[in-house]
């Protein structure tokens, strides 16, 4: 499809939201819009007027828009764009226009400026074209991150730890992850990398003036390697960095195909507050489709473990719109968590993932339509509200069906606060393995320094990574 723009140069803005309705098509960039289908967008300033065009011809349906505004603003061509392509295609963004990963962020930098929730809400509703419904869910997800965020430790920083190996390879999944079948011997060898990295920056003096307030074990799945690596990486950062004041310690035990009662005895011991065992769906066929190893049963069993053995708080992820699943396939997860009453459950939105399986073979996969998938959203939301769960973290992310959104729900005092601080960019997050992102906070400013991603070239130059971290936590101190 051919896009077109006049007197301005937006061309990400138009793309976004050209893909935002056409998700699987691809746009070209040309002032050629004869024989096929285009979008165009146009800028014009008159009589001090600033003048928002755009008009599309797609399989023969025609439509324009025009407006003025007193001002220039980037949002207001994503609108006009965003106007003719719902008249054409009858498609409704629930978002608007809203593109951002963090909304509930754009609340709360509009109550810092004096608006009140109400102002907060109708702002996002007339500038964004937001629904009633995902405003209010902005609004409630920024009031419950505020009482963490204001409860936040000025000297506070917290820990992320990578370990970046699976059993298999998601079909959704752009994680750099790694089969444990296939790459067995580096498991290793990246212990032993991870463990350097984690002495080594434990003793910067950026560290040493801080208090660490939580610690996050992701990945990949952690629960992947064996029970004795995981107490050796565990024990090697208890060593390392002063946790005793740790609010929580988060570890992704998602794949129940990985958990065992030796690895859950070792997170029990060194006093894990929060582990995540995802279910996904609790449809089998979905699980295989996939590329789960476990079934639902499996998981089951594997939450009873976890419960049994004492684990207060667990978390439950699940995803909206996986391919081939119904509105009613959906319900019926949601109802299995009813029944099981893990603390917080985080509810994804599918994402076609750019270096997915799914996204090279997207045409394979029957994929939930957009207006089902807020269904489905919608319907989640019900039932945690039913249930006694608050929205405590919200994010969004590129090529997201509906253009939708993943939430955090969980029962009262059971936020993960590291997942708060991590969206909100809030609080320094220094992270530790392959992939792992470092995020220096500090009075508005925030600096980033990344690991490699290839856990071969982790381990290879592990000492790069280390001297990285150091270079830019010096200019913190």
């Amino acid at each position: 499809m051919i896009l077109k723009l006049i007197n301005h140069a937006e061309e990400y803005a138009v793309r976004e939201i050209a893909a935002s309705f056409f998700p699987k098509i691809k746009f070209e960039f040309s002032d050629d819009t004869k024989g096929g289908d285009y979008i165009v967008s146009e800028y014009s300033f008159f009589n001090e007027k600033h003048i928002y065009t755009a008009y599309a011809s797609l399989g023969g349906k025609y439509a324009q828009v025009s407006f003025e505004e007193a001002y220039y603003n980037k949002t207001l061509i994503k609108k006009s764009v965003a106007h003719i392509l719902e008249e054409i295609t009858g498609i409704h963004l629930p978002w608007g226009v809203l593109t951002g990963i963090r909304p509930s962020k754009i609340i709360r930098e509009l109550k810092l400026s004096g608006k009140t929730d109400i102002e907060s809400k109708e702002y996002l509703k007339s500038f964004y074209m937001t629904d009633e419904k995902k405003a209010e869910l902005a609004c409630r997800v920024e009031n419950n991150e505020a009482a963490i965020i204001d409860n936040m430790k000025k000297d506070g920083i917290s820990l992320y730890i990578g370990i970046p190996f699976c059993p298999t390879r998601c079909l959704y999944c752009s994680f750099t992850s790694q089969s444990i079948d296939f790459s067995n011997k580096l498991t290793e060898p990246y212990v032993e990398a991870l463990k350097k990295e984690i002495k080594a920056v434990s003793k910067n003096n950026f560290i040493k003036n801080r208090s660490i307030e939580t610690v996050y074990f992701g990945g990949g799945t952690p629960s992947a390697l064996s029970s004795n690596q995981i107490d050796d990486i565990i024990r090697c950062l208890k060593e390392s960095f002063d946790l005793k004041n740790a609010k929580e310690i988060t570890f992704e035990a998602g794949r129940p195909d990985t958990i065992t009662k030796d690895k859950l005895e070792v997170l029990k011991e060194h006093g894990i507050t929060r582990i995540s065992i995802n279910p996904q769906t609790a449809k089998d066929e979905t699980l295989k489709l996939i590329g789960r190893k476990h079934t639902n049963d499996l998981f089951l069993k594997s939450f009873k473990l976890a419960r049994d053995m004492g684990f207060e708080h667990i978390n439950c992820d699940i995803i909206a719109g996986l391919p081939e699943e119904t509105e009613e396939d959906f319900k019926k997860t949601l109802k299995m968590l009813e029944k099981l009453s893990p603390e917080s459950v985080t509810i994804h939105t599918m994402c076609i993932k750019h270096g997915s399986y799914l996204d090279m073979k997207y045409d394979m996969y029957s994929m939930t339509a957009a207006n089902t998938v807020n269904n489905m959203l919608d319907t989640a939301q019900r039932y945690m509200k039913k249930l006694g769960f608050k929205p405590y973290y919200m994010y969004r992310q590129k090529n997201m069906l509906g253009n939708l959104e993943n939430v955090g729900y969980c029962k009262n005092n059971h936020e993960c606060i590291y997942n708060i601080y991590i969206m909100e960019e809030v609080e320094s997050i220094i992270a530790l393995g392959a992939g792992g992102s470092t995020k220096l906070v500090s009075n508005g400013r925030i600096e980033r320094v990344f690991n490699v991603k290839e856990v071969a070239e982790y381990i290879k130059r592990i000492d790069e990574m280390i001297e990285r971290k150091e270079n830019l936590m010096k200019e913190f101190c």
